[in-house]
């Protein structure tokens, strides 16, 4: 089995990597280590651009059909990881969750009908409905020291409501990492297929599960979760190829899927780019699993160097341990600084760049977002700036 580089330092400057290349933009600076965007500072496995390679070794790019064994595939790696085996049927490209959620919208809703979301939660969930003039409802997880909960009493009187039509669930969550429990998911499709209320729910890190957490995917809990649900998957976190879109749609219940896939065919949003084809038949393959292995182990690593840092240096910052993803919420909240400074913190004081709380709505305030799907010694050097700030308080 080949044996892969984390620890190799990419320059990804120069690239119109939105990461690197839009810090100025951003953050009013260009000196900052990025650890926002969700997307790992690791070499694309290789396999994968092999693939790219090979397709463009032929000298035609023309109009292109899926492969006979293409869903097949990605049916059997979701059965093989998450214990459930969607129907080939079941399934479409869609040009990216983002874009999906904002298509179920359309199809599904009215303006002024209601969507509600978990908070703190993926900016995108509030900012898609909102901007298509859909009012967002807020749900907020309720914490327990560093756990989250749903509030399923407060949740139960927003779904009654007759214009409510939507929830977006983060399953695993993002930003908090959570991989929710199976029972907990079984509530929620309960009420919500009791209130005719279509979840949405975005799996794009299902394949980044750590520690030994499982996941479930939302649509396999229960049959009233297969009635209600459409489901977001894709490779593009895990393999770290964020850049080819490359996601898919799960509709397991006829009704809504007859509803959604004649929207997306109607406009021919459901037609999958070359490249996006050639990409994720070389990450669902036993090479590709191989990758994810190592590449869970070093993030893993990555979450443990924080905890121990933070721990040992400053403790008034605490880790909420992530149960999948490469994604790190940190509760700032005992250093007391509003957010313009704590923003200023990390921005002026520590020249890093990470995503602020706030951004992911009502209990984000006094939190910050931080990326570690990246070289150990660059996470180090973060980690030791954040430090130096801090002493300077």
């Amino acid at each position: 089995m080949d044996s892969y580089d984390f620890d190799r330092i990419i320059d990804r400057r120069g690239t119109n990597a939105l990461k690197y290349d839009s810090l100025e933009e951003r953050f009013g600076r260009d000196d900052l280590l990025p650890l926002w965007v969700a997307d790992m500072d690791f070499e694309t496995p290789p396999f994968i651009l092999d693939a790219l390679k090979r397709r463009l070794d032929h000298p035609v790019l023309g109009y292109s059909c899926l492969p006979q064994g293409f869903w097949p595939r990605i049916c059997d790696w979701i059965a093989s990881h998450h214990g459930w085996r969607p129907d080939p049927s079941w399934m479409r490209f869609i040009p990216g969750i983002v874009k999906g959620i904002g298509m179920v919208v359309q199809a599904f809703t009215q303006p002024g009908e209601k969507v509600v979301i978990q908070p703190p939660v993926y900016h995108p969930f509030r900012l898609v409905p909102q901007n298509m003039g859909r009012q967002v409802l807020y749900n907020p997880l309720r914490r327990l020291d560093d756990r989250y909960e749903m509030d399923f009493e407060q949740l139960e009187t927003l779904l009654c409501d007759p214009d409510c039509r939507l929830l977006i669930l983060s399953n695993p969550h993002n930003p908090a990492g959570i991989a929710w429990p199976a029972a907990v998911l079984q509530r929620l499709a309960e009420l919500c297929d009791r209130c005719g209320v279509t979840v949405i729910s975005d799996e794009i890190h299902c394949d980044m599960m750590l520690f030994g957490h499982r996941h479930h995917p939302f649509a396999s809990v229960s049959a009233e979760a297969a009635r209600c649900s459409i489901t977001f998957g894709a490779p593009s976190k895990t393999f770290n190829m964020a850049g080819v879109v490359s996601s898919y749609a799960i509709v397991p219940d006829e009704t809504l899927r007859k509803r959604f896939f004649g929207w997306l065919e109607a406009g021919e949003f459901h037609e999958a780019p070359l490249l996006s084809v050639a990409a994720t038949e070389a990450a669902f393959t036993p090479e590709g699993e191989a990758w994810r292995q190592q590449m869970l182990r070093y993030v893993e690593s990555n979450v443990e160097l924080v905890e121990a840092f933070l721990r040992r240096y400053i403790p008034s910052i605490r880790v909420v341990r992530p149960e999948a993803s490469f994604l790190v919420w940190l509760d700032c909240r005992q250093l007391g600084l509003a957010h313009d400074a704590l923003t200023g913190l990390f921005v002026n004081g520590a020249r890093l760049a990470l995503n602020d709380g706030e951004l992911f709505g009502p209990g984000g305030e006094g939190h910050m977002r931080l990326n570690v799907g990246l070289p150990r010694v660059r996470l180090h050097e973060a980690l030791e700036r954040l430090w130096t700030a801090v002493s300077r308080l």
